[in-house]
C-alpha cells in the first residue's frame, strides 16, 4: 500500500473497491494525499445497506453490481456486470462415459451433482432428501457431492450419511471430499444435472460453471441465480429450503432424457 502515497500525479488511476475499509481508504488517498484517483465500487449484497455504508457509496465516482437484485438494494444509480467464467476452461468432453471411467465414476449413470462446502446453508440435507425419494425406483440415477467438511459440520455430515445408509444408498451417493481444481472441472464435465440447492448465496458461480460445461441446473432462487438460469430451457428455478420442490424439479429432468440431453447444448451457448 505504500506505493499508493507516491504516485504520479501526472496520471489517473481507477480505485476499485469492494468493502468499506477499500472505499475509506481510497477516499484518503484522493483529498488527504491529492492521488489522482477515479474512485469505483462494486457490490455484490443483497441487502439494505447501513447508513455508514450508503455514505461511501455515495462519495464514489461509479458503482457496479453484480446482479439486478443488488443494484436493487443500492440508493445511487449502478451497472450491472455480472460474474463470469472462463469458458475455454469450462467447456463439454468430447466423451463423457470415457471421462468418467478415467474418474472411476459410473459410466452409464445419470449422475448428479451438487459441488460445495458440505453444510445445511449449501443445502446437502435437501439434496439427501431427493435421493431418499428418487433413487430408490430409479436404479441408474446416482448422485456425488464434492466439498470439504470443516469441524464444525461433521455431526451434520455423519447425520446425513446415517440416512442414507438406513435407506441403502450409500453405495449411490458418493461424497467425494474437496477436489484439486483441475479435478473439479473434469467433474461438472461427468454429470448428467447438477443442483444448487443452497438457502443463501452472494452471487454464486457454480451454475454458471455447470451450464458451461454443458449441464442443466436446478438452482434455488436465491443469489444472482434467476438472473443466471433461464429456466425450463437450461434449468430449473425452486423455493429455498423447499425440499419437495427441490425433489420435483429434479425428477422432471431425469425422467424426461430427452430433455436433459437437449439441454447440454442449449446450457452451454446460453454462457
Amino acid at each position: 500500500l505504500w506505493r499508493c502515497v507516491v504516485l504520479s500525479r501526472r496520471r489517473w488511476r481507477v480505485w476499485h473497491a469492494r468493502r468499506n475499509t477499500e472505499m475509506v481508504l481510497g477516499l484518503v488517498l484522493r483529498h488527504l494525499f491529492r492521488r489522482r484517483l477515479r474512485l469505483l465500487f462494486t457490490s455484490a449484497a443483497q441487502r439494505h445497506h447501513k447508513p455508514f455504508t450508503k455514505g461511501l457509496i455515495r462519495r464514489m465516482d461509479r458503482v457496479i453490481a453484480t446482479s439486478p437484485q443488488a443494484a436493487s438494494y443500492l440508493e445511487v444509480p449502478a451497472t450491472v456486470v455480472m460474474h463470469g467464467v472462463d469458458c475455454t476452461i469450462f467447456q463439454p468432453t468430447d466423451d463423457k462415459r470415457a471421462l468418467r471411467r478415467a474418474l472411476n465414476l459410473p459410466q452409464d449413470a445419470c449422475l448428479i451433482g451438487c459441488f460445495g462446502r458440505i453444510r445445511a446453508q449449501k443445502g446437502v440435507d435437501l439434496m439427501v432428501d431427493a435421493a431418499l425419494a428418487l433413487l430408490p425406483a430409479r436404479p441408474d440415477v446416482q448422485m456425488i457431492f464434492t466439498g470439504r467438511v470443516t469441524e464444525d459440520q461433521k455431526a451434520f455430515f455423519a447425520a446425513e450419511q446415517a440416512r442414507l445408509a438406513a435407506a441403502g444408498l450409500q453405495d449411490r451417493v458418493h461424497f467425494l471430499g474437496e477436489l484439486g481444481w483441475n479435478d473439479v472441472v473434469r467433474h461438472y464435465q461427468a454429470l448428467s444435472l447438477f443442483c444448487v440447492p443452497a438457502r443463501w448465496a452472494g452471487f454464486g458461480l457454480t451454475p454458471l460453471e455447470a451450464m458451461a460445461a454443458g449441464v442443466p441446473v436446478v438452482a434455488s432462487r436465491v443469489g444472482a441465480f434467476e438472473a443466471l438460469i433461464r429456466e425450463g430451457e437450461v434449468g430449473t428455478l425452486v423455493p429455498p429450503g423447499d425440499a419437495v420442490a427441490l425433489t420435483t424439479a429434479i425428477k422432471a429432468w431425469v425422467d424426461d432424457r430427452a430433455r436433459l440431453a437437449a439441454a447440454g447444448p442449449k446450457a452451454r451457448a446460453h454462457v
